[in-house]
């Protein structure tokens, strides 16, 4: 059988089994299996088993489950909560002060947790209600707290760039570092965006009232302001010890894990049933991800024996005579179309066989194409008619928030998301001079 063939099968075929609802590690792993079946016989039947050897190989992979355990421990425990009043008290003054500590909340929660559902189950349940309720523009506010969320796949610890390392053969570290520009270069954008239409249109994101804000005590404000940079100091701590040499990535991770349950401890929250909700879901959030790492690597493992790459490199290069930059961005292109069905990872296993050999080939850096990749995943979260952010947004916010406004939210923001990617491709240093910075060191 030709390239071409088997690559125009294994794709049809996992996109139809994935539209029956199965699940994407099932389907990806079956696929990659059967079309090594047809191509190299029965012996080929063990791809998947060394390809599992590779995931209990990567060390790094353990850091995943103390993320995701921190992010629950930050959401069940009611650390969350005590964030958001900090930013609600310092930035209530100011016009559109409780969208900005919106911003300022999720960009927190994702540097604490990796995932994008804990910053849209944060503000959705937290923030967007005292939004609403302090006479925000409902619209706008969605819309915040859609693209606030999604700041969690791109700042470190981001476990879809864990993922893309362990495909992409790329240090993990490099990838975390190399989010950092772009996530907040991002929030940044948010910000700005806020801010300025508040001061042109002050009717939808008003100050707090003086009556309000005369209820606020400097030393309520102070305790506030503790509160808030404990889960930070963690987080810092945790990066220092990392960072210098103390410990490994891993035990770095153990360590925030296990000084975020003794915050949760100090401030009198944790319980059985906190614990017990934190450690169930991060038992199902890690077994689904390793899955998923698993048949990703036998279904890449199946082109890297057949050759496919050089084939369609063959074709956009040679036959089609494609400008690298036209690759590159009818890559982003496609992640942004194939976003509007799948979840990230299923599109990150299923192009990346194709995709990352392709872009080292064409030159360019595959961490900073990592970078690009999550912000087109962040895209896609918002981007109807099925984006995942667009979805837990409807069943999380209140009743008066419909889908109509849900979907309107999103347009300012996806704007703004381009525009950090065009940023991104004429700067790359954005993204590149930190982890040039720690590698030169």
């Amino acid at each position: 059988m030709s390239s071409e063939f088997i690559t125009i099968f294994m794709f049809t075929t996992m996109l139809v089994l994935l539209f029956t609802g199965q699940r994407v590690f099932g389907v990806i792993g079956f696929v990659g299996t059967v079309a090594a079946l047809l191509l190299w016989g029965k012996g080929s039947f063990e791809m998947p088993f060394n390809a599992s050897f590779q995931v209990l190989n990567w060390y790094p992979l353990i850091t995943v489950p103390f993320f995701v355990f921190m992010g629950y421990m930050l959401s069940e425990s009611g650390i969350a909560t005590s964030l958001y009043r900090m930013f609600h008290v310092w930035f209530g003054p100011v016009r559109g002060g409780l969208a900005l500590g919106t911003v300022g909340l999720m960009v927190l929660v994702a540097a604490l947790n990796g995932l994008s559902v804990a910053g849209m189950a944060i503000g959705a349940t937290i923030a967007l209600p005292q939004l609403l309720k302090h006479g925000y523009d409902k619209v706008m506010v969605t819309g915040v707290v859609q693209a606030g969320s999604s700041l969690g796949i791109l700042i470190p610890p981001s476990v879809v760039l864990v993922l893309y390392a362990m495909i992409a053969r790329q240090p993990v570290l490099e990838l975390w570092l190399a989010g950092v520009g772009p996530g907040l270069l991002m929030a940044l954008i948010f910000s700005i965006y806020i801010y300025v239409r508040c001061l042109i249109q002050p009717e939808i994101g008003p100050a707090l009232p003086p009556e309000e804000r005369a209820q606020i005590t400097w030393s309520e404000r102070f305790r506030l302001l503790r509160s808030g940079i404990l889960p930070l100091a963690i987080f810092v701590i945790m990066m220092t010890l990392f960072m210098t040499g103390t410990t490994s990535m891993v035990e770095s991770s153990a360590v925030g894990a296990a000084l975020y349950t003794l915050a949760a401890w100090v401030a009198g929250n944790l319980n059985r049933k906190v614990l017990e909700l934190s450690s169930r879901n991060t038992m199902s959030i890690s077994a689904m991800f390793l899955w998923i790492i698993l048949a990703a690597l036998c279904f890449s493992s199946v082109y890297d024996g057949l050759g496919a790459v050089q084939a369609v490199r063959h074709l956009l290069l040679e036959s089609w005579e494609f400008s690298p930059w036209e690759i590159l961005i009818a890559m982003l292109l496609s992640f942004v179309v194939m976003g509007m069905f799948l979840d990230d990872t299923a599109m990150l296993v299923i192009v990346a066989p194709l995709y990352i050999p392709l872009v080292t080939g064409l030159g360019f850096n595959p961490i900073w194409f990592g970078i690009l990749y999550t912000i087109t995943c962040q895209i896609a979260y918002i981007t109807p008619p099925f984006g995942y952010n667009l979805f837990l947004m409807r069943a999380l916010a209140p009743p008066e928030i419909t889908l109509i406004d849900i979907y309107r939210s999103i347009v300012p923001f996806f704007l703004l998301m381009v525009l950090t990617i065009v940023l991104l491709m004429i700067f790359p240093q954005i993204a590149l001079w930190l982890p040039e910075l720690y590698s030169g060191r």
